[in-house]
């Protein structure tokens, strides 16, 4: 044989064995998730899973989609169009019922059916903010201002519209203009001074709020002893995953300037999951994400509300049979009514 042409053969003998050898390049998984617009709990939540999913898991990849109504997510992950996407134990029990903000959606009990949870989370409190100079000090006091009680067709939208009437007898869009806004537009026209109260259901302290008290003294409004006492604000505090609670004084810094911690409401959300998506992936996304929580609790100190001791907390839907198997792995005690049929 030539020399040059033993030459070739050499190389590319040599070429296909270095090939041969060189790593698969592994096709990725993609799943898609719906959450709340930027600065709400879910959104934080939901983008740091979905971070840490692409951190830990070289083969999966979750894309958020941070636009639109919880309400309308729920319906697609039903669907199959969505996989992931924030439920909300108030929204779900209206879900199942066919009730509120699905009233008009006569399949939406039965496609409720087709929803799993993967962890349940604080929403966080209501923050419902104003600035220190605009003269609003109580709920009373929102009558005849501009207010954002959220986005429109939301579930927090809906409870605040039923808070504020429940405690004041003020009616949205009657005694006072109901500004319909995105999450992140409404925060930017609270910033501009286009918006006299702006409200977000949100963990403390969060980043958002944070940020409007960089510049300007803010103050929280709450509710009164008496307002709580009133049956329609009693039946909204006592919803499916309704909670109570307190902003502290100086939880944002000295631009904080109530003296007294203010009582508010809260809601348990969580993230939920079609029930097409394989029982595999989701068990390595819970437990990548669940590690992943852990390592990353302390340089963000919104995420310590996040915990696996809480993951369970007002869960109305089954857990799909892949977070079901995580939890079992570490010991968590798993409810019957959670377990899937």
């Amino acid at each position: 044989m030539q020399p040059r042409l033993m030459k070739r053969l050499t190389g590319a003998m040599a070429l296909t064995l270095a090939l041969a050898a060189a790593p698969v390049a592994q096709a990725k998984d993609f799943y898609t998730m719906a959450t709340l617009g930027p600065g709400s709990s879910p959104y934080l939540v939901m983008s740091t899973m979905a971070q840490i999913v692409g951190d830990r898991l070289d083969d999966t990849e979750i894309q958020v989609n941070a636009t639109g109504a919880a309400t309308q997510h729920a319906l697609q992950a039903a669907a199959g169009q969505l996989d992931f996407f924030m439920w909300s134990a108030s929204v779900h029990a209206n879900m199942i019922d066919g009730t509120a903000m699905y009233a008009k959606i006569p399949q939406a009990p039965e496609l409720s059916h087709n929803l799993r949870a993967v962890f349940a989370f604080p929403l966080g409190l209501y923050h419902i903010t104003t600035y220190a100079d605009s003269g609003i000090e109580s709920l009373e006091d929102l009558a005849g201002k501009s207010v954002f009680l959220g986005p429109p067709g939301g579930g927090a939208t809906a409870i605040m519209e039923r808070v504020i009437s429940g405690a004041t007898g003020l009616e949205p869009g009657k005694d006072f203009e109901q500004v319909r806004l995105g999450w992140d537009a409404a925060a930017q026209a609270f910033q501009d001074g286009r918006i006299d109260v702006y409200v977000n259901s949100t963990n403390a302290p969060s980043p958002v709020i944070q940020q409007m008290a960089l510049s300007r003294k803010i103050r929280f409004l709450g509710l009164t002893p008496e307002q709580m006492e009133k049956p329609a604000v009693k039946a909204i505090l006592n919803r499916p995953g309704g909670v109570l609670g307190t902003l502290d004084p100086g939880t944002y810094g000295e631009n904080q300037v109530n003296t007294e911690a203010v009582t508010t409401l809260g809601s348990t959300v969580g993230v939920g999951v079609g029930m097409q998506v394989p029982d595999e992936a989701v068990y390595k996304i819970t437990k990548a994400f669940w590690e992943g929580v852990a390592e990353m609790s302390g340089s963000a100190p919104w995420l310590r509300n996040i915990t696996l001791d809480g993951a369970l907390t007002d869960l109305n839907l089954p857990l799909h049979p892949g977070a079901l198997r995580y939890y079992e792995e570490v010991g968590v005690t798993i409810p019957d009514d959670l377990r899937p049929e």
